[in-house]
């Protein structure tokens, strides 16, 4: 019997008493739990909850306290735009933000010409294709911290790697880490290194969608490899590349840890971006409002970069 007619029975039939009542609402879950979209509801809201509890809700207070002062020891001051005033004043600001644009400047042209050219030699009919794909996507993997000791290593001035393979050449090293000048290309060098292989299995995911009777028709009129390259792959890639691009450039506007890990933001926060003075104003100054203003700008900036792809994508014949 349909559970609509059942419920209609009970409410006719059985009196107004504990047990009817109680009768009607067992009908009542029942009638509820038999529906597919009680049950997904119910899947789903361990990651509502997770949500809200952990973006949501963090998203609108520390809205609110990029207008007030605190040190999450002292009550909250209102202060209305003054964090955002003092932003633009704020040297050290100036100077991370910079740093931040210079970081995303070199390491997502280069990371992603990189990948681009790995996933290209990969997607060939060569020996051990797989082991290479894994090896170059291990890093992915890798933790930041064991990657960032590797790396230390490799850059130390007196028994790296690194500094022991230029003096085969007769080039004295510089000091990798704590050179101003150098410090930052390193930190770049270590970010591609370390996230080349994601990009990488994207590109080559594009590729494989890619038919081969493009190529077949470019072998019978005589084209080169270059030739394919620039007039086959590269447009059929440009929903692949401009979604890398997209990506590439949200991460490198966060990048922390790598910072964090390596250098600390020095020497002469010449290594420190817009989330580690974040980090520091928040946790090491307590500073809870100036940093929540600080990732409210960060938050329109990434917003107003990836408004321009979009409004660019036609440029990538993009549909």
């Amino acid at each position: 019997m349909n559970m609509k007619i059942r419920s209609r029975i009970a409410e006719a039939v059985l009196p107004n008493t504990p047990v009817a009542r109680k009768s009607r609402a067992v009908l009542a879950i029942r009638k509820c739990l038999h529906k597919d979209g009680t049950w997904a509801f119910l899947l789903l809201l361990p990651n509502i909850l997770g949500f809200l509890a952990f973006t949501l809700i963090p998203v609108f207070v520390s809205f609110f306290l990029s207008f007030t002062s605190w040190d999450m020891l002292t009550p909250i001051k209102w202060v209305g735009m003054d964090n955002y005033a003092d932003l633009l004043k704020d040297e050290t600001f100036v100077k991370v933000f910079w740093n931040t644009i210079y970081f995303a400047a070199i390491s997502v042209p280069l990371g992603m010409v990189i990948a681009l050219f790995l996933a290209v030699a990969l997607d060939q009919n060569i020996r051990f294709k797989k082991f290479y794909r894994a090896a170059y996507f291990l890093p992915v993997v890798s933790s930041m911290v064991a990657v960032a000791v590797v790396w230390q290593f490799i850059y130390n001035p007196e028994y790296g790697l690194l500094n022991y393979f230029l003096s085969l050449f007769g080039i004295k090293g510089p000091n990798w880490l704590t050179s101003t000048v150098w410090a930052m290309p390193a930190v770049i060098i270590t970010s591609i290194w370390k996230n080349v292989g994601f990009n990488m299995l994207i590109f080559l995911a594009g590729l494989q969608g890619i038919g081969d009777s493009y190529y077949e028709a470019a072998d019978m009129d005589g084209a080169r490899w270059h030739h394919k390259f620039l007039f086959i792959t590269v447009p059929l890639l440009s929903p692949t590349t401009f979604f890398v691009t997209v990506m590439s450039f949200i991460s490198s506007f966060q990048v922390f840890d790598t910072v964090f890990l390596m250098t600390q933001g020095g020497p002469a926060r010449s290594t420190s971006v817009i989330v580690h003075y974040l980090y520091e104003n928040a946790f090491k100054y307590f500073n809870m409002g100036y940093a929540s203003a600080m990732a409210y700008i960060l938050f329109f900036m990434v917003f107003i970069i990836t408004l321009i792809q979009f409004w660019r994508q036609k440029k990538w014949g993009i549909n």
